[in-house]
């Protein structure tokens, strides 16, 4: 116990120790800024300006700053200012005199106006940019040599959406290379000690932009394709004696780039070569795990390499994203704790400074301090490590630690403004956030003893600091949080995240283990029993016809009445269910559907042809319309006062309307059909459930998954077989009271009109809930972030092969944009990687079946005949059903290309001269499903917002991707009767409102208050 005590004691006089010894290093750079004084921001005026009003007012930074990023894309005058009112016309500060009157002025002399907003928008990127090319970069980089400050540059441009321009900005790097080496030539490091390890001429490369197709769920394949980029940058590199640097990104990627870093320099071309580094993140939570491996695997390799430790720069990204697919999130809430994991790190490099050169990325004079502290106590001279700074930013720091003679670096982003915009706006978010070191300093005179502290003092235990912002309060900040909306009580499912080995791995067995199953056989399940028929149904392999995925067993007329007896004999004792338990029969399956997760996405794959990340969304979908509609059942089942009446109570419930025929598609073969099915259910309806013939395997797998949860016998039966026969006879029957159907607009009008004719016996109207398809539109603005734009219509339109009734079909371009748009769009389209869905690196599979391969070619040799074929894919499988993606350019309006719907990989493009043709075409078909919009107007999105005829609208993204509860999904006109699966009224259509009235009063005697909701109508009561 007392030697316990004496180490507690110990390590804390340690602790204390060291703080001090940080607190008076600090404090001495801390002086040494005060010798040499500057604002935060190098540059006077406009930047300083606009700096000091985003700081003030959350709201105008963001507003602000979006009018920053769609600057450069502006092509008049009339532009500028128009986007300058829309995007400051509302301010409602103690400002909004001011900048109203900047506006009303700025009207009368646009020209004047608009040129002056570019030229200090233009300076403001200077501050953080470098130079615009390699001449205006030289004339920088000397200037810092005469500052004994060295330099990585950094080419701007991420996220390629083609090969193109990932070979494009291949050729940048190795043109920068030979740029550097030969204009730097004579050069010596500044501290002229240990400069071996400190080459010159430093790069930083992105891997986004070295290949567009990286999938997180393909590392391997990501990995191949990249180091062939790689290798002619490193061998030049290495023939240069420059250093190259692999830049960390999004999480999305980070697994991918360090499997990259350690497969090229284990690569013997490169095991010796030393001249290379990596990025690690201190946000992020499992990144102490990847730096002690990859410093295991650097005493392997046995030769040096370099670590730039920085916090990170997409924290905002990080937690959006995984707030939205309900995924753990990566990153640290708490800037404090980033803090903390940064010093975490710092000990952990320097203990292992005999492999690895420590490059430390952090304005933060704490985490500055603590680097040196450490580094002077383990005997570490300061000559083996270098700091690396922001260009543009905390000159004060930089001049310090030149001063006291540390190797400082400056990292050096050079390229035109277009590209650089995200890197500006991460550059000006990351300057005025709350929680920035630099404002806290330079513009909130925040004491130096506070700055100084240990952030382990800062971390609170209960999620909120003493300094620092929550998360909520940093995403209300940037206007990327919302407070939960009214109603809004459920929680999605999360998406399984493909970034991990794991999950991965769990996917690749899932996979073999349904493949070993092929082959079997399915039965009919009726009434609880299984039933086999004569004949069978086979379910192909769209990507391998020749293979059988399963048999299902095919009902014919006699198997469908049988299935309507038995749900109609089971009505009466289902209706009378308590909904606490139908809505518990949807939580078990849900809980089944959980379990199996992988095995069903995996058949998906095979079955419908189904990408992994596609079909695991499938499944999601599925459980989420299993959880919440057992939620609104909860909502909807207890009767409700209608007034509050003295001497009356009127109450407000449902009953479910009887036997329930659903009939589900192939391209959402299970989310779809269970949607439906639970639907139905869930509100005391007994159904017949008829999966697609494509997709029967997932049909009869659903059903056991009901089975399996406890569905009753003849609550739910199972039926596979032809539509043309078992469908069209119960559509008809006088015993099918509800018909669900999501499919082809031909099928669903012929349901419509045949549910409306009354047949002999039938004892109720037949309701109809019909969803069909769409001719869905997207258009793109003059302003709109073209690389944005261009991703997710790529990924609208061919994305599941264009297999989708939310797909998009018709990509509307106004003229002014065209030519930028197609420049980017065909070869966007021509890097999709094309093949066998069980690859995971696989965007585009086949088409579901032979029938359809025929109908999409045919509509493609009408596009032939009728417009321009712009492209079309060459190198497709030369087995199963595969269609090459295939665009066509002067479309018109009234083609047919145009107008129906081709449900396959096709994408037809028009022109329009302005936004009102546009919207007027867009709104010219039959259909009303989905429709999007890409603009950064405020005022044009506005308009699209009321005026898109579509069930679904979407504002700069995909036009796919529904999720329940969150994108209550459905269209009208010809797309559907306005019904909304995953909304909240959507049981609605499968109940019929009741209302019970009671006079309450006896002689003038009556409760002097009648309960808002009470128990359901149910006799016999059920046993308590």
């Amino acid at each position: 116990m007392e030697l316990c005590l004496r180490a507690n004691a110990r390590l804390i006089f340690q602790m204390r120790s060291l703080q001090n010894e940080i607190e008076q290093r600090g404090m001495r750079i801390f002086e040494l800024f005060d010798q040499h004084p500057e604002p935060l921001f190098s540059k006077a005026g406009f930047h300083q300006r606009m700096m000091a009003l985003s700081m003030r007012d959350e709201r105008l930074k963001v507003q602000l700053f979006r009018f920053v990023d769609v600057l450069p894309s502006l092509d008049t005058s009339a532009e500028v200012i128009e986007h300058l009112q829309e995007y400051l016309a509302d301010t409602r500060n103690g400002l909004a005199p001011f900048i109203h009157a900047g506006i009303r002025l700025a009207r009368i002399a646009p020209w004047a106006s608009a040129r002056a907003l570019r030229w200090n928008v233009s300076g403001m990127a200077h501050q953080f940019i470098a130079g615009k090319n390699p001449r205006e970069l030289m004339k920088t980089l000397r200037k810092r040599r005469t500052q004994k400050i060295g330099f990585t540059v950094d080419l701007l441009g991420e996220a390629v959406v083609s090969e193109i321009e990932a070979d494009q900005y291949t050729a940048r790097c190795l043109g920068l290379l030979e740029t550097l080496a030969r204009e730097t030539r004579g050069w010596s490091d500044p501290l002229g000690k240990n400069s071996e390890l400190f080459p010159v001429v430093n790069l930083s490369v992105k891997i986004s932009a070295l290949y567009s197709q990286i999938n997180p769920a393909a590392p391997a394949d990501a990995i191949a394709h990249l180091a062939s980029k790689l290798r002619p940058i490193l061998r030049r590199a290495r023939e240069l004696g420059a250093f190259v640097n692999f830049d960390m990104e999004s999480y999305d990627h980070k697994n991918i780039t360090l499997e990259l870093f350690k497969t090229m320099f284990t690569e013997p071309e490169f095991k010796e070569w030393p001249n290379a580094g990596i990025v690690i993140q201190a946000y992020l939570r499992d990144v102490e795990t990847d730096l002690r491996e990859l410093l295991d695997w650097g005493q392997a390799r046995g030769t040096r390499f370099t670590v730039r430790l920085v916090k990170g720069a997409y924290w905002d990204y990080e937690t959006m994203k995984s707030r939205q697919n309900g995924w753990d999130c990566p990153v640290f809430f708490q800037k404090p704790e980033s803090d903390a994991n940064f010093e975490t790190l710092t000990r952990l490099l320097l203990e292992n400074e005999p492999i690895v050169t420590a490059a430390f990325g952090s304005h933060n004079v704490r985490s500055i301090a603590y680097a040196q502290v450490l580094a002077d106590e383990l005997g570490i001279d300061r000559s083996r490590f270098e700091f690396q700074l922001l260009y543009g930013m905390a000159g004060s720091v930089k001049r310090a630690l030149v001063e006291l003679g540390y190797r400082v670096r400056e990292y050096c982003p050079v390229g035109e403004l277009l590209p650089g915009m995200a890197y500006l706006v991460r550059r000006l978010l990351e300057n005025t956030s709350n929680e920035g070191f630099l404002r806290a300093k330079f513009a909130e005179n925040v004491s130096e003893k506070e700055l100084l502290r240990d952030p382990e003092e800062l971390i609170k235990k209960n999620g909120a600091t003493n300094s620092v912002v929550s998360m909520q309060d940093r995403l209300r900040e940037n206007d990327a949080f919302l407070d939960t909306a009214s109603g809004d009580t459920y929680e999605n499912s999360p998406l399984v995240n493909f970034v991990y080995k794991d999950s991965q791995d769990k996917m690749q067995s899932a996979l073999r283990e349904v493949r070993k199953r092929f082959g079997e056989k399915y039965p009919l399940v009726i009434g609880g029993e299984k039933v086999w028929t004569d004949q069978l149904t086979p379910s192909v392999n769209p990507s391998a016809p020749d293979e059988i995925v399963g048999y299902g067993s095919e009902a014919g007329i006699p198997e469908a009445e049988r299935a309507v007896k038995a749900a109609r004999a089971a009505f009466g004792k289902w209706s009378r269910t308590p909904f606490e338990e139908r809505a518990r029969l949807l939580e078990r399956a849900a809980e089944i559907l959980e379990r199996r997760r992988f095995e069903l996405a995996a058949l998906e794959v095979f079955e419908v042809a189904k990408a992994w990340s596609e079909a695991d969304a499938d499944i999601r979908e599925a459980i989420d319309f299993c959880r919440f509609y057992a939620e609104q059942m909860r909502r909807l089942g207890r009767p409700r006062l209608t007034q509050r009446v003295p001497g009356e109570a009127s109450y407000h419930h449902y009953w479910p309307r009887g036997v329930a025929f659903v009939v589900a598609p192939w391209n959402f073969p299970i989310a779809i059909l269970c949607g439906m099915a639970s639907a139905a259910l869930v509100t005391g309806n007994t159904v017949i459930m008829k999966p697609s013939e494509q997709s029967v395997i997932c049909g009869a797998m659903l059903m056991q998954v009901f089975e399996e949860a406890g569905v009753p016998p003849g609550v739910l039966n199972f039926l596979s077989g032809r539509g043309s026969v078992i469908g069209a006879h119960l559509v008809d029957h006088k015993d099918v009271d509800l018909i669900a159907f999501t499919g082809s607009r031909e099928v669903g009008l012929k349901i419509w009109e045949s549910a409306g004719i009354t047949r002999p016996g039938q004892r109720e109207l037949k309701r109809v809930i019909c969803e069909m398809g769409g001719k869905n539109a997207m258009i793109v603005d003059s302003d709109a972030d073209i690389g944005e734009a261009i991703d997710y219509s790529i990924y609208s339109a061919f994305g599941y092969q264009g297999q989708k009734c939310s797909a998009l079909s018709r990509l509307i371009l106004l003229e002014e944009n065209y030519d930028r748009v197609m420049e980017r769009l065909i070869p966007a389209a021509a890097s999709l990687r094309i093949g066998n869905p069980e690859e995971p690196s696989m965007m585009v599979g086949p088409v579901i079946d032979e029938a359809a391969y025929r109908r999409i070619l045919d509509y493609i040799e009408i596009g032939k005949s009728e417009a321009t074929l712009a492209y079309q894919a060459k190198d497709v499988p030369p087995h199963g059903y595969f269609i090459p993606p295939t665009i066509f350019t002067d479309v018109k309006p009234n083609m047919r290309i145009a107008r129906e719907e081709i449900f396959g990989p096709v994408l037809s493009v028009l022109k329009a001269p302005d936004l009102d043709e546009a919207i007027e075409v867009a709104n010219g078909t039959d259909y009303a499903l989905t429709g999007g919009f890409f603009s950064r107007s405020p005022a044009n999105i506005e308009r699209v917002k009321a005026q898109l005829e579509a069930g679904n609208v979407y504002i700069n993204r995909s036009c796919t991707g529904a999720i329940v509860g969150r994108h209550p999904f459905g269209g009208f006109k010809m797309s559907g009767g306005g019904t909304k699966a995953g909304g909240e009224d959507y049981l609605l259509h499968f109940l019929l409102p009741r209302v019970v009235t009671e006079n309450i009063s006896r002689h003038g005697l009556a409760p002097e208050k009648a309960l808002e909701d009470r128990d359901e109508f149910l006799w016999p009561k059920p046993k308590q």
